[in-house]
């Protein structure tokens, strides 16, 4: 299984640039950004703003891989008997 990265152009706070990101990672983005009843950019906008790491990418790959493994963790909670 193999996956390419993709620049994407995008708009983040008014400004243009670039986000080079695997498909998955956008995919789970845009997932992430409906499920918030928001924009991809306003999402970018808002990780752009708080990012501690070095580039927005890898600030994206990590909250994508947060949220899901918050989710799976919730999900292992829900199915674990009290």
């Amino acid at each position: 299984m193999q996956s390419s990265v993709v620049k994407r152009s995008v708009v983040v706070g008014k400004h243009k640039t670039s986000v080079s990101l695997e498909d998955e990672f956008w995919m789970g983005l845009k997932e992430i950004a409906a499920s918030r009843r928001t924009t991809c950019s306003a999402l970018l906008g808002e990780l752009n703003e708080h990012r501690q790491s070095g580039n927005l990418s890898s600030a994206v790959r990590q909250f994508v891989l947060q949220h899901y493994q918050e989710r799976a963790q919730q999900s292992e909670h829900a199915a674990s008997p009290s």
